[in-house]
């Protein structure tokens, strides 16, 4: 399973963009305070509009490191310097490490347009990051943390099923 299931994906497109991106930034928050450094490896990339747009999801997220913003939308992609384009599932294993980007842009199932030299610097610098996004989730969901931790690692695993050989 590659990509969300259906049924996921419709509940998803349901949800105002305002409440994704509410989640979306609570979520990008909570990995920045853990992971604080993480965006002094890009160097002069650090101004760089990237954009994110899962395939399986009407949606495009924007984020830029120097100001640590993200913004979501809908409809056509937003101006991006740098654009990578794929299943949700796999731009969040990308994310924590846990899939071969290389392996992935060979196969066609992502595809990166814009200045590459950019993308490869956001690549390097979530190098080593050791990103969990089940613990970050988690950390948001107060009491019922270990409920959502064990669902998120559950999803993780099942969604990146041979797809989960890391690249750092």
């Amino acid at each position: 399973m590659t990509s969300l299931p259906p049924l996921l994906a419709r509940q998803v497109d349901l949800m105002p963009v305002w409440l994704v991106e509410r989640v979306a930034r609570g979520l990008f928050s909570s990995v920045l305070k853990t992971h604080p450094d993480l965006f002094e490896r890009l160097g002069d990339y650090c101004g760089t509009r990237y954009g994110f747009s899962p395939t399986d999801l009407p949606l495009h997220f924007i984020v830029v490191p120097a100001t640590r913003t993200l913004a979501v939308s809908r409809g056509a992609p937003p101006l991006a310097d740098a654009r990578i384009e794929g299943p949700l599932v796999l731009l969040l294993g990308l994310l924590e490490g846990r899939c071969d980007a290389d392996a992935l842009f060979f196969s066609r199932d992502l595809a990166v347009t814009g200045d590459m030299e950019a993308m490869l610097a956001l690549r390097n610098a979530l190098d080593d990051s050791a990103i969990d996004l089940p613990d970050e989730l988690g950390a948001l969901a107060g009491p019922l943390s270990p409920l959502v931790i064990g669902a998120a690692r559950f999803i993780r695993s099942r969604a990146l099923e041979g797809k989960d050989a890391t690249w750092n």
